[in-house]
């Protein structure tokens, strides 16, 4: 059986080092893009049109589109909601399309559109995506958004969840000492991941905004097997027949 490799990246700031071309990406960015992301299409989002710059947003919102939108965890003032996963509720999301845009998240989501596919990973989809990877016999790279460019905690501890997971199947191997790290933060994490992550940086600014409520449900682990994927630009939920050939 010829196994397939398994890769982590802590930073948007080195992922120009891998080489991901026939690779499946998984963005991990659990405070709170991808968290936010799963909620949206578990309430019955159509979809979400992720945009990186703060204009492109406002243009959108121009054109009569629902916008989710903050920078430094702050709600843009032309945005309807920012990027709390309670925001996105079935009674605003159901059967409408999302612009979207965050300070990490959504940035990387155009830094991996050359892979072989760009999925959104979090706690909340956790099994399903794990079993999704497995199936597709692809190398993998779990992307963490991290924060402007710097490692955290969070995105590691859920890159080791996943990379613990793909790995138990017997189909991948890994010789990337970034997977050996996010999965030994794992398993310090793994009892308690709220308790573990009061030491996080991204823990203390949710918390000093008053934007903290989410962070335990953030935590919560496979509440949906949606797994959402980028498709030319935008993000829809992956067919029950699985990712289409290209």
């Amino acid at each position: 059986m010829c196994k397939r490799n398994l890769e982590v990246c802590f930073s948007p700031a080195v992922f120009h080092r891998f080489e991901n071309r026939g690779a499946i990406v998984v963005i991990i960015d659990v405070l709170r893009a991808s968290s936010a992301i799963c909620t949206a299409f578990a309430n019955g989002a159509e979809s979400i049109i992720p945009v990186a710059e703060v204009e492109e947003a406002r243009e959108f919102k121009k054109r009569g589109y629902l916008v989710a939108a903050e920078r430094d965890g702050y709600v843009l003032d032309f945005a309807d909601f920012g990027n709390s996963p309670y925001n996105f509720t079935p009674e605003k999301v159901a059967g409408r399309t999302i612009v979207y845009s965050t300070t990490n998240g959504t940035r990387i989501i155009d830094i991996s559109s050359s892979s072989y596919a760009t999925v959104i990973g979090s706690f909340l989809n956790l099994s399903a995506l794990s079993g999704w990877l497995v199936s597709q016999k692809k190398d993998i790279i779990l992307f963490c958004a991290g924060w402007k460019d710097k490692f955290s905690l969070e995105d590691t501890i859920c890159a080791g969840a996943f990379a613990e997971k793909v790995l138990e199947s017997g189909s991948f191997y890994t010789i990337c000492d970034s997977v050996h790290a996010a999965m030994d933060l794992w398993s310090l994490a793994r009892d308690n991941p709220m308790d573990y992550l009061e030491k996080a940086a991204q823990r203390s600014r949710l918390r000093d905004k008053g934007l903290d409520d989410c962070i335990p449900y953030c935590l919560k682990t496979d509440i949906t097997n949606n797994i959402p994927y980028i498709t030319e630009g935008v993000l829809k939920l992956m067919p029950v027949t699985g990712y289409p050939e290209t």
